[in-house]
């Protein structure tokens, strides 16, 4: 049986919470970010996005564009708890849900369908209870697989609901510019006009795979898949019976290595207290990195005995990050995992397995800088006590 999954996507989310905040702002072209020359927008609304506008895209070329622009410096422990709400409200339908960053998701919901009496009811239910529970405007995607997903929520926005099947693929996404193709960043763009891919048709049926290899390297087979609409993906979820994991979705893109550093012992820190309350530990650790255009490495170790202290997952995990990460590449998640869990027979016979003392509360301060100033002074203050260890 087919699975179908959503994704679905908070419309402006930054802008939009900057709205909730001060309603006086709605309707005026609105863009999120710092006031510095070498401030970038973070997020613009729709009425900034008339002028060209869009994120990433410098300050100063901003205001050019339009002289009436309104900047903010951001909120971002509201962010967090606008976040919160909507993946309560998501996770209020199914536990299948993957948190793509703080404003979107994918969740399997083929189960859940099939209790409405049409298949869209429950699309337009979330809409709804998003929009009246938050205030906050969605998109969602319907698809067969993860990719399609994500590509049908941003066919239509603000507030859209779009179904991709396979079949509808040569005429609804192959025509589309190659730009727009979810996994396909910035920087690859150009190299693949230079091959003269110009629109995903063109990637989903290219021939010359040895001239394609440079520019997507081993992502080069499961692109082509997804461009003609196939993806075997499966939801990464936090937690689930044979595994134990956590992961933190940054509010802004990151390439510094030691706020990275620092957010993973923090991870690491957080899941060895989760192990011990669950009384696990395991033999396999792994661990995933999501980059700026949704990129993803996941790399994983088999060890000779099972673990679950915050040293020894600290170990493992940069381990696997160092042999995975591409300097300097924008990282927007990062998560750590364990699974293969240890008998517990052999638990009962390592009596004193559990028995060492609770950590310090460097989680838990951590925790509150998190929720109060937002996940960037979360990761730096994370990195700081880590070098303070």
């Amino acid at each position: 049986m087919s699975r179908v999954y959503f994704h679905i996507d908070l419309n402006a989310f930054f802008a939009s919470c900057e709205e909730l905040l001060d309603p006086s702002l709605k309707g005026k072209p609105l863009v999120v970010g710092g006031k510095s020359r070498r401030s970038v927008i973070s997020t613009a609304n729709y009425e900034a996005r008339k002028y060209g506008i869009h994120s990433a895209m410098p300050m100063q070329q901003a205001e050019k564009l339009c002289k009436d622009l309104v900047i903010v410096n951001g909120h971002y422990a509201f962010y967090s708890d606008m976040s919160h709400q909507f993946m309560q409200i998501i996770h209020s339908y199914t536990d299948l849900v993957e948190k793509a960053s703080i404003d979107e998701c994918y969740a399997d919901m083929t189960d859940v369908i099939c209790r409405y009496p049409k298949p869209l009811d429950v699309a337009f239910e979330i809409q709804r209870r998003v929009l009246e529970e938050t205030g906050l405007r969605c998109s969602i995607g319907i698809g067969p697989n993860m990719f399609l997903a994500k590509m049908a929520s941003d066919m239509k926005k603000p507030m859209g609901i779009t179904v991709l099947r396979i079949r509808d693929v040569p005429e609804k996404m192959w025509p589309l510019p190659i730009k727009e193709m979810q996994g396909i960043g910035k920087r690859t763009v150009p190299l693949m006009e230079d091959l003269n891919i110009h629109t995903i048709k063109d990637l989903a049926t290219y021939q010359d795979l040895n001239a394609l290899k440079p520019v997507l390297g081993k992502n080069i087979e499961s692109m082509i898949k997804r461009a003609n609409g196939y993806d075997d993906r499966t939801l990464m979820t936090d937690y689930d019976s044979k595994s134990m994991g956590i992961s933190e979705t940054l509010l802004e893109d990151v390439t510094d290595y030691d706020e990275l550093r620092g957010l993973i012992r923090t991870l690491c820190r957080r899941l060895s207290k989760r192990l011990k309350k669950a009384h696990k530990a395991g033999y396999h650790v792994s661990m995933r990195i999501c980059y700026y255009d949704f990129r993803n490495a996941n790399k994983s170790k088999k060890l000779s005995a099972p673990i679950w202290t915050s040293d020894d997952l600290f170990v493992q995990a940069m381990i696997l990050f160092d042999s995975s990460y591409e300097e300097e590449e924008a990282v927007r998640l990062i998560g750590v995992s364990v699974s293969d869990f240890a008998s517990e027979e052999f638990l009962t016979k390592q009596v004193s397995l559990f028995d060492a003392p609770e950590e310090e509360s460097t989680t838990e301060i951590l925790h509150d800088l998190n929720h109060q100033l937002g996940t960037q002074a979360f990761v730096r203050a994370s990195s700081l006590l880590e070098n303070d260890k």
